[in-house]
């Protein structure tokens, strides 16, 4: 059953300037730096996917999900892990309830042509997140969430989303974007991602905040902090940043951090302080361990 169902898909803009972005952003709770919000802007304005790496922690998530309150539109997001296939990333077909139809209707002579065209229509689709975002008619946000953790079969099916914003059906046809998705990939950088996939995307490399910027989302989300003893907070994570650890702490690791200070109704970093909570910010005793070391805590 062959329904071409192409239609030419509209880039709607979300932001007018870069200025906007900023402005978008920090009014949902994301404190972008001109880097991010430039690049944010380029790929909104110019439709293009938002490839976004770095390491974990760091808020390429949090960037993916910051515009949907900005603008009014809906977020879809498809979490990546090792075997994710396509029936959970595109679509499957309702297999019980095609069963149910066969059964119902029987197999009389001449029936099974027309039981057959039947079956594989709509009514029997399951769309899952890459098709319910192609398939929206309203504005949507579609984050591919930690892509490197799929197998690269995952990015052949990303492969024709990603440049014609369409998704081929056999039985139905081809699905084409009536809007474009604001699309936004993660990736932590665990494998290499291909070649054909990054000339789809933007790219854009998240890192650490410098250390003004970090104090200012530590302000932003623990508001009671000092600011004294903010900007130690910010050394001292900086500090432990530069060992060489297994996981270094994340800026998620570094608000809990505060909101431990807080908790605690520390004034100072003391070592006592620190030695006995260094199990906030870092995730591994190897790494705690050299830390007490190198600190002299």
């Amino acid at each position: 059953m062959s329904d071409n169902r192409r239609v030419t898909s509209t880039a709607s803009t979300r932001f007018t300037s870069v200025d906007e972005v900023c402005r978008a952003l920090a009014d949902v709770g994301y404190l972008a730096s001109d880097a991010i919000a430039t690049t944010a802007f380029l790929a909104d304005r110019l439709g293009k996917p938002l490839l976004v790496e770095g390491p974990a922690g760091v808020g390429k998530t949090e960037l993916a999900k910051a515009p949907p309150p900005a603008t009014g539109s809906r977020l879809i997001r498809l979490q990546c892990y090792e075997g994710v296939d396509e029936a959970r990333a595109l679509y499957e077909w309702n297999h019980a309830k095609q069963l149910l139809r066969i059964t119902a209707q029987g197999d009389g002579d001449g029936q099974w042509d027309a039981l057959r065209h039947d079956i594989f229509s709509e009514e029997f689709l399951l769309a899952r997140p890459l098709l319910q975002a192609v398939r929206s008619t309203d504005p949507v946000v579609l984050l591919v969430d930690e892509l490197d953790k799929a197998d690269v079969e995952i990015e052949g099916l990303l492969l024709e989303i990603l440049g014609d914003f369409q998704v081929t059906v056999p039985e139905l046809g081809t699905i084409s974007a009536t809007q474009r998705p604001f699309v936004v990939l993660t990736s932590n950088a665990t494998r290499e991602l291909s070649e054909a996939l990054r000339r789809r995307c933007l790219f854009l490399h998240i890192d650490y905040p410098d250390a003004d910027l970090e104090q200012q989302i530590i302000r932003q989300h623990v508001p009671d902090l000092d600011a004294t003893l903010a900007e130690s907070v910010v050394r001292l994570v900086g500090r432990l940043r530069d060992l060489r650890l297994r996981k270094s702490p994340s800026v998620a690791e570094t608000v809990d951090w505060a909101r431990t200070l807080i908790a605690l109704g520390a004034t100072e970093l003391d070592e006592a302080v620190i030695r006995d909570n260094l199990g906030v910010l870092l995730k591994h005793q190897d790494d705690i361990l050299r830390a007490t070391k190198t600190l002299n805590l």
